[in-house]
């Protein structure tokens, strides 16, 4: 049976199985009770970007994928040799170390894949300059 990515997220559990969850605003509003089982495996969501993140995130126990698959974005990587910023278009992926904050800015809207292990995510503001 097809899925919408962007309306259905996936769940891979250490154990090898497969959970559909609901995407979008249906995930992310999901009590933190319903959210920690997911913790353990991997966590693959797509959405529509089309503005710049309004914080930064960083993932302590994996590195994750962030796979552009239309539109322009920039990734923007808080590196211990300094920030450095990857512009992709149209088409494209960064893989996010372990333990790395980033963030993204959007010149176009832009659709965008991510598969990481949501254990212990931390997020902060994003303050403008």
């Amino acid at each position: 049976m097809p899925l919408n990515p962007e309306t259905s997220y996936l769940h891979l559990s250490n154990d090898g199985a497969i959970q559909t969850l609901p995407g979008g605003a249906a995930f992310w509003s999901l009590p933190a009770e319903a959210m920690s089982p997911l913790d353990d495996g991997w966590l693959i969501t797509e959405f529509v970007c089309a503005e710049d993140w309004t914080n930064w995130e960083m993932h302590p126990e994996a590195d994750e994928l962030v796979y552009l698959l239309s539109g322009e974005v920039a990734l923007v990587l808080e590196l211990p040799t300094g920030t450095t910023t990857t512009r992709l278009s149209d088409r494209g992926a960064v893989v996010v170390p372990r333990g790395v904050w980033h963030t993204a800015s959007a010149f176009a809207p832009s659709r965008m894949l991510f598969v990481t292990r949501g254990a212990g995510t931390q997020h902060r503001p994003r303050v403008s300059a």
